[in-house]
């Protein structure tokens, strides 16, 4: 299966998704964050890297889609072994919907890039399927901040309430719309799964639950 986890920047994607990993004995694919080129520059000065970043993520999960895909038919081939799982952090859902949605938005893309990342974003979604399971982590923005300051890292620290605002916003609406596939949304503001055993088993639940369903 294709379990997906998405939510804006600080909603505890990448905690969750190696809990669930561990518990579960899923394989996790990671944002490319730390290995990204462009976003310490993007924070810096958004209406010059705008384009750039966004090119750069679609890259990444196009080939995280890829692999799925892959991963997908290799259980079909051999069906006696024990199938693989794979657990996302983010989709390439979201990098359309709500990141390029909000610069272009914004002004800090031009309508020229955005059009054409679009059109590449389009050319991309032939080849997608979406997730066996969405799981939408919602956090109003002093979660988001707190986790964010949490963490520590030194190129988050310029990103405004603003901006979190507007992704929470378009994170909302687009959540909302999803049809695609199953679905659950986890209100994060008051859970603390990564240190209390009672909410993780909570979600625990809630995703048995969803999956026997299917």
């Amino acid at each position: 299966m294709h379990i997906a986890i998405t939510g804006n920047i600080g909603a505890g994607k990448t905690t969750l998704a190696e809990q669930l990993a561990r518990h579960y004995g899923w394989e996790i694919l990671h944002e490319a964050v730390d290995d990204n080129p462009y976003l310490a520059d993007f924070y810096d000065d958004m209406p010059r890297w705008a384009f750039n970043l966004q090119v750069f993520f679609l890259n990444s999960r196009f080939a995280q889609v890829k692999y799925i895909r892959d991963v997908a038919e290799a259980n079909a081939q051999h069906p006696s072994q024990l199938p693989r799982t794979v657990v996302q952090d983010r989709t390439i859902y979201e990098d359309a919907a709500i990141f390029a949605r909000n610069l272009a938005d914004s002004g800090d893309m031009s309508q020229r890039d955005y059009q054409t990342y679009l059109s590449l974003f389009g050319n991309m979604m032939s080849l997608v399927q979406s997730p066996d399971l969405m799981i939408y982590l919602r956090a109003d923005l002093p979660k988001l901040r707190g986790q964010i300051e949490k963490r520590g890292r030194s190129f988050e620290k310029t990103i405004s309430n603003e901006y979190l605002s507007n992704l929470n916003r378009l994170y909302d609406q687009f959540i909302a719309a999803y049809t695609a596939g199953p679905l659950i949304t986890l209100d994060v503001n008051e859970l603390d799964y990564a240190t209390r055993p009672a909410d993780f088993a909570e979600i625990v639940r809630r995703i048995d639950e969803r999956l026997i369903a299917r």
